[in-house]
C-alpha cells in the first residue's frame, strides 16, 4: 500500500474530518509529506515572527501589557530576545524539514510531486498557525494578533481561520494527487 492508496470514501464524498485523518495517515507513511509539514510549520513560524512581530510590530512572543507595547527599553529588549528564541526554533524547523526533504528525495517513488510537497507545506503552515493561535492567543493568552485593538478577538479568529484554510487547501492538494498517480501509473 503506497501513500496514495484509497483510505475510506472517494475524495469527492469525504468530510473535512475524513480528509484531515487521511492527511495524517499519509504523513505517517510518506517521507515527502512529513518533510513538507515540518517545512510548512517552519515557514509559517518565520512568516509570523518576521511579519507580525518584527515588521508590523503588532505583538511579541510574550506580551506584558494588554496592547503589547513595552513600557521600558529593558522590556522591549526582553520581548525582542524572546522573539529571537522563537525565530531560532522555527529556523531549526526549516533546517530539519530541508534535511528531511533531501532524505525523501533520495527515497522518491511515485508519490514524489511538487503538488504533494506544496500541499504538505501549506498544511504544515496552516497547522502551525492554527495551533499557535489556539494555544498562545486563546488558551495561554501570551499575546494576540493585534493586541488592544477593538477588534482583537476578530483578528485572533481570522488567524485561526487562516490556519484552518491553509491546512485544508494543503490536504486537498495532497489528496488530489492520489487520483493523478493512479491514472498515470495504474496504482
Amino acid at each position: 500500500m503506497n501513500a496514495f492508496s484509497t483510505i475510506g470514501k472517494p475524495a469527492a464524498k469525504q468530510s473535512i474530518g475524513q480528509l484531515c485523518v487521511q492527511v495524517v495517515k499519509r504523513a505517517l507513511t510518506s517521507p515527502l509529506i512529513r518533510a513538507g509539514l515540518v517545512l510548512g510549520a517552519g515557514f509559517g513560524g518565520l512568516a509570523d515572527g518576521i511579519i507580525l512581530h518584527s515588521i508590523l510590530g503588532w505583538h511579541h512572543m510574550i506580551c506584558y501589557s494588554t496592547d503589547c507595547q513595552p513600557a521600558t527599553v529593558a522590556q522591549l529588549q526582553l520581548e525582542n530576545t524572546q522573539d529571537g528564541y522563537f525565530l531560532l526554533v522555527v529556523w531549526l524547523m526549516v533546517l530539519t524539514g530541508t534535511a528531511m526533504l533531501f532524505r525523501a528525495a533520495s527515497q522518491a517513488g511515485l508519490e514524489a510531486s511538487g503538488r504533494v510537497l506544496l500541499g504538505s507545506m501549506l498544511a504544515g503552515c496552516g497547522m502551525f498557525n492554527f495551533l499557535e493561535g489556539l494555544i498562545n492567543h486563546q488558551i495561554l493568552g501570551l499575546h494576540h494578533v493585534v493586541p488592544g485593538s477593538p477588534h482583537q478577538f476578530l483578528f485572533d479568529m481570522l488567524y485561526l481561520a487562516n490556519g484552518a484554510l491553509f491546512f485544508l487547501v494543503g490536504a486537498w492538494l495532497i489528496q488530489s494527487c492520489r487520483k493523478e498517480i493512479q491514472r498515470r501509473y495504474g496504482q
